[in-house]
C-alpha cells in the first residue's frame, strides 16, 4: 500500500481529470509510476551502479578478457 500526499492544485487537477474520464485517481496514479519508472529506470540504476565505485574496463580490455581481440 502506498499512500502520497498532493497539493492543492495537483489534487484539483487530478480529481478533474477523474471525474472528466471515469477513471480513479489509483488509475493515474499506477499509470504515472510506470511511466516515470520506463522512462528512468535504466539511467538511475546505472548512476546506483556507478555510485558504487567499483572496478570498470574499457571495451578492449573486456573483448581481450573473452578472447575476442583479433
Amino acid at each position: 500500500m502506498l499512500g502520497v500526499r498532493l497539493d492543492h492544485n495537483t489534487e484539483a487537477r487530478l480529481l478533474r481529470l477523474c471525474n472528466e474520464t471515469g477513471h480513479s485517481k489509483s488509475y493515474y496514479v499506477k499509470k504515472a509510476i510506470i511511466e516515470f519508472l520506463n522512462d528512468r529506470e535504466d539511467y538511475l540504476l546505472g548512476i546506483a551502479e556507478l555510485e558504487k565505485r567499483e572496478p570498470t574496463m574499457t571495451l578492449k580490455e573486456l573483448e581481450k578478457e573473452l578472447g575476442l581481440d583479433s
